[in-house]
């Protein structure tokens, strides 16, 4: 058998942490070691991360908390730290670029690393991949990932989750075939529990059975992506590990610590909403032409509404603007468990010109009234950045807010 190594189209691995968001917790505070630890909303919300010990007792990422303290009283409970997490994925990261130069971040705490050719620096990845996680728990201060190693992205993904915690598992081109074949189709990415439900319908549980429909089958059942669950199945991923993706949307939300109806409280939450969302915008250069807004109800339906605007904005008044508008035109039949704002439409999509006092409101706007925004935003923005994010706010987002509390 030969190895991974030999000559090859690709050599694809898949870096995925150790209950990340917990690890860093346990690792931040040592007296939490060997200890469950479950990161997530303090009373309401889902479960972000639990750490190992915490998996034991059957908690795991988007449960509801209530669940896990159910299963789990004796955990320790973290909102968590996110900027001290995107501090240590930087670390991470950048670790990776010391081996290749193909580093494709997957979220904050996975990543897809390009190692083809890279033997002749490093050595065969049986070698190359104990360097990678040495390298990872030097600069994290001690933290363990697991690596998978695939020719294709999706099968290294997959091989990453098989030998965790701090484990290791290379697939090698022959045995590609016998791997997929006896694999659950539930351990395809893509393949959610409404897809499961439907293959099961269709008696196929293991890829194998899938294999014996054919893509044009496969795409009447299942629109597009049956024809890439047809090229799964036979190990068939043609992607590239691309160092930088753009950016597709940028939002923020809230889940509650109790059901609300009050419609004015809901607006102010929106407001800091925008205010998070708008500078995160300013600060990467982006402006984008679709608001949504995304509220869940008490019995856990949601709902998106979305308002594309004839001009691509950054502006924190002209976000929240359309927000509110868009709460304004909804009902709410139930009392509101989250809610949410975002913003996304960021490509290059043709605009028209707006004259003086010619457009108003949330369907257009006048370019005078956006100028002074931009200008208000970005002395918001020079001062949060001299004095801290607290050091400046604008009036209406000044009600109590203990009502909240931010999901990691």
């Amino acid at each position: 058998m030969r190895s991974l190594s030999d000559p090859f189209p690709r050599i694809i691995l898949h870096l995925d942490m150790d209950a990340f968001f917990a690890s860093v917790e346990q690792m931040d505070h040592p007296e939490w070691r060997g200890k469950p630890v479950i990161i997530g909303g303090e009373t309401r919300g889902v479960v972000s991360t639990a750490s190992y010990e915490a998996r034991r007792f059957g908690v795991h990422s988007a449960m509801p908390m209530t669940t896990a303290r159910r299963l789990c009283p004796q955990a320790i409970f973290v909102r968590g730290n996110r900027r001290r997490y995107v501090e240590i994925s930087g670390r991470i990261m950048a670790a990776l670029q010391d081996f290749s130069p193909l580093v494709e971040p997957a979220s904050i705490d996975e990543a897809y690393l390009d190692a083809t050719g890279l033997e002749r620096l490093f050595g065969p990845v049986e070698q190359l991949i104990p360097a990678i996680k040495a390298r990872v728990r030097e600069v994290t201060g001690g933290l363990t990932c697991s690596v998978g190693a695939a020719p294709v992205k999706f099968l290294a993904k997959i091989c990453s989750d098989i030998n965790k915690p701090d484990g290791i598992y290379i697939l090698r081109p022959d045995d590609v075939d016998s791997f997929l074949g006896g694999l659950d189709v539930r351990r395809l990415p893509g393949v959610g529990r409404r897809m499961v439900a439907e293959l099961e319908a269709l008696g196929i549980r293991r890829v194998e059975q899938l294999r014996r429909y054919g893509p044009e089958l496969l795409e009447q059942r299942f629109g597009k992506w049956g024809r890439e669950l047809h090229a799964r199945a036979r190990g068939i991923d043609p992607r590239p590990v691309v160092p930088e993706h753009e950016a597709k949307s940028e939002s923020a939300e809230t889940t509650f610590a109790s059901d609300t109806r009050d419609r004015e409280f809901l607006k102010t939450m929106l407001l800091g909403h925008a205010e998070r969302v708008g500078a995160s915008l300013r600060r990467h250069g982006l402006r984008g032409r679709t608001v949504t807004l995304k509220v869940k109800f008490a019995d856990f339906r949601q709902i998106t509404r979305s308002r594309t605007l004839p001009e691509a904005t950054d502006s924190t008044e002209t976000i929240y603007e359309t927000g509110t508008a868009l709460l304004e035109a909804e009902a709410l039949p139930q009392p509101v468990r989250l809610i949410g704002l975002g913003v996304s439409g960021f490509g290059n999509a043709p605009t028209q010109e707006l004259l003086p006092g010619v457009f108003r409101g949330v369907q257009g706007r006048d370019p005078e009234q956006e100028a002074r925004r931009r200008r208000l935003d970005a002395a918001l923005d020079n001062l949060r950045g001299k004095f801290g994010k607290q050091a400046v706010q604008r009036g209406r987002l000044f009600r109590p807010r203990d009502d909240g509390e931010d999901e990691v």
